[in-house]
């Protein structure tokens, strides 16, 4: 380790500032500074000292070089995290990279991909360097790891020169145990020398996803970070993502010169989320029912394409009394930013965003994610909705979907001017959304099997397995609606299809003289609604397409020949209504404001008080409440009731720094509801 001088401010006020965006549609990622009193010019200055790992452990039991990496790796996830085992594979990921190994990790969100790095990095000597690509999650996760007592820090445009400057030198003085840095600092030469005068432990990739052209947040910045391997060769590297196909997966290997790394694939299940797919009909209606029914008191994030929805529908449903926010990058930076933290802060906010909006956002209580535009892919589906529920208590995920969805993707695919590998690639993604939408199958079967993982199916937590679904053989109607198509010249819309078909002699069907083709009216026996189902299933299954020219008609693609030949069966299914049967599991909860089982009358009042601690204590401090205590550790609390401190500690998500700083205050808010 080179110890060159220490960087003047005047060097430093030179530097360009390198923006830590790339997503489309977002300022969020880059958003201006914090409030006041969420990041002081002194970085770690209010962290507590010592360290709840450097420093602060027995000689006679130090971590470090003197024991074997399970028992470290343990020591550490109780000490500083309050948990006795780990889930799933995250002890071999933890051990695998404190002795040094290089790792990529394909964990689902809520999974405890953080852990993987964060162990390690305590584990290690020196300064884990992680990078990310969004400043809200390196905010997020910082004041977690501090409120935890470990010495954590961030470099980004938010910070002042001075406070930069403050977080270079705890670096290059090895005083942060981990520094969170965006993809295009970090490859800057200035960095890249700071790396070179400090003692580093490790690199944590998070994000991964976003280093190939397959994955649904391709960042170009992403594709720099091979120099890590080839400047710090012996220093051991981990990438992480929580959504990868096969293809996705060989460019991560390829692009960050992984090819010696062990390959960690967690089950990309979230058991946890029960998934919804439902048509629109009054779509508005739909999600106001759906979140008075289930969610009433609860946070959560509904996603709609276009900035000019996402603001009507924020402020319809706050005209039905709901506390919601807008989020797009149009809005002023100030707005955005205050809308983001009234968010994190929060409890019971709804945001009403487009789709970029959550990257990074580490709540753990949102408990239900909307829909109401279908995404462009499964990858990016899984991504979002797997912002719901990350503490692993119940969530929601509705998509509301229709024939406009379908015929938008399409066009969308069919517009692009990318190439056609390229095309051929998309066209297979939005294919199996479309298919999981479609589905009569149990969809976590379909979800899990897209990404290369075995279901047996009947989940019991979709709503195909709470109601299964009715299908029919569609190939007549199928045959009438695209002789329909055909026999009005390809060029109109479904609603003037169907009115063909039903018979309906409108002003538009007259004129153009559709009520005498022979296909007028052969259609009455299905009603509205189902030949929309019908419609929308063709486009679908491809054997229509949307008009090019973008002027909403429908037209026959090649493979509709065999249908209308006879050659081909094709099964339909039934549609239903959104919330039709009681279909609860998961994230139901009639009464609202909880998750899991209703509680009974005194364990809902200490699950309110302790929310209204836990919400005190965080605005105290500025920061979100469930840094403080997650709700499952809230549960746990109201469910054991411990009676002392000690009872205390030993309950999930309870450490060693959060037991002394917190304990006494949860501890006398639990007696003082013991009857």
């Amino acid at each position: 380790m080179s110890h060159a001088r220490p960087l003047s401010a005047s060097l430093f006020d030179q530097e360009p500032d390198f923006p830590d965006t790339g997503y489309p549609d977002t300022g969020f990622h880059d958003s201006g500074h914090p409030e006041a009193g969420d990041f002081v010019p002194d970085h770690y200055a209010d962290a507590p000292e010592p360290s709840i790992i450097h420093g602060d452990w027995p000689e006679d039991d130090a971590p470090q070089g003197t024991r074997d990496p399970v028992a470290t790796a343990r020591d550490i996830l109780k000490r500083v995290y309050g948990y006795s085992a780990f889930r799933g594979n995250q002890e071999d990921i933890i051990t695998h990279v404190i002795q040094g190994g290089d790792a990529l990790v394909l964990m689902p969100t809520g999974g405890g991909k953080s852990l993987c790095f964060q162990i390690p990095a305590l584990a290690r000597p020196g300064v884990a360097i992680v990078v990310s690509p969004l400043i809200a999650l390196m905010r997020d996760q910082v004041d977690t790891l501090r409120q935890a007592g470990v010495r954590a820090a961030y470099l980004n445009s938010t910070l002042d020169w001075r406070e930069a400057l403050d977080v270079e030198r705890a670096c290059e003085r090895g005083d942060l145990d981990l520094l969170y840095v965006a993809p295009e600092r970090l490859v800057t030469p200035r960095f890249l020398e700071l790396l070179d005068r400090s003692r580093i432990s490790l690199f944590a990739l998070d994000e991964a996803h976003c280093v190939s052209q397959w994955g649904h947040d391709f960042r170009p910045e992403y594709l720099q970070l091979s120099v890590l391997h080839e400047r710090f060769p012996t220093v051991p590297r981990i990438a992480l993502t929580a959504t990868a196909d096969a293809q996705t997966q060989a460019d991560i290997v390829e692009r960050l010169a992984l090819g010696e790394a062990r390959q960690f694939v967690s089950s990309f299940d979230r058991p946890n989320i029960t998934y919804r797919v439902a048509p629109k009909d009054n779509e508005r209606r739909q999600l106001l029912d759906f979140i008075r029914r289930h969610h009433a008191e609860d946070a959560g994030i509904v996603y709609c394409l276009s900035r000019a929805r996402v603001e009507a529908l924020a402020d319809w449903l706050k005209d039905q009394g709901l506390d919601a926010l807008p989020y797009h990058a149009g809005l002023d930076a100030s707005v955005r930013q205050a809308n983001q933290d009234r968010f994190i802060k929060g409890e019971g906010v709804v945001v009403v965003a487009t789709i970029a909006f959550g990257m990074g956002i580490d709540k753990p209580n949102v408990r239900f994610v909307v829909h109401m535009d279908a995404p462009k892919s499964l990858e990016a589906y899984y991504q979002e909705t797997g912002r719901a529920g990350r503490d692993g208590l119940p969530a929601n995920a509705l998509m509301l979907y229709g024939l406009q969805d379908v015929v938008m993707l399409r066009q969308m695919m069919d517009a692009s001017d990318s190439s056609a590998q390229h095309k051929r690639t998309e066209r297979r993604k939005l294919d199996a959304l479309l298919g999981f939408c479609e589905t009569a199958h149990c969809r976590r079967q379909v979800l899990l099997t897209y990404f290369g993982e075995e279901h047996p199916g009947n989940c019991g937590n979709c709503d195909t397995c709470f109601e299964p679904v009715e299908t029919w053989d569609g190939t007549v109607a199928a045959q009438k609606a695209l002789s329909a198509v055909y026999r009005t010249g390809q060029k109109f819309g479904v609603g003037h299809l169907i009115d063909v078909l039903r018979g309906g002699a409108t002003e538009k069907v007259v004129r153009f003289g559709h009520d005498q083709l022979k296909t007028f009216g052969c259609g009455a026996e299905i009603s509205k609604g189902d030949w929309q189902t019908v419609f929308r299933q063709l486009v679908a299954l491809g054997h229509l397409t949307a008009d090019p020219e973008g002027h909403g008609g429908l037209m026959l693609t090649d493979q509709a020949a065999s249908v209308l030949k006879g050659q081909e069966t094709v099964r339909l299914r039934r549609d239903r209504a959104v919330l039709s049967g009681d279909g609860r599991r998961g994230g139901g909860r009639a009464g609202g404001g909880r998750a899991g089982p209703s509680l009974a009358p005194p364990d809902d009042k200490l699950w309110h008080k302790l929310k209204a601690v836990r919400l005190e204590l965080a605005k105290a401090q500025g920061v979100p409440p469930y840094v403080i205590f997650h709700d499952s550790t809230l549960m746990e609390m109201v469910i054991s009731r411990p009676r002392d401190l000690t009872g205390l500690g030993l309950l999930p998500g309870v450490g060693v720094r959060k037991l002394e700083r917190y304990g006494a205050t949860f501890l006398d808010a639990i007696l003082s509801e013991a009857g």
